[in-house]
């Protein structure tokens, strides 16, 4: 039983705002060059 409350310990002491953080600033940063892809593929005026 110690064994699964050290995992439950882990899993409920990482920094969960962290991570969301960093997911949203990863998603932003492949947003720009995916718009600039489509546009292209599409020949959209730029």
């Amino acid at each position: 039983m110690d064994f699964l409350s050290g995992i439950v310990d882990s899993v409920l002491s990482i920094n969960w705002e962290v991570i969301a953080q960093l997911s949203m600033v990863a998603m932003i940063m492949i947003a720009g060059p995916i718009v600039v892809f489509l546009l292209a593929a599409l020949r959209g005026n730029l």
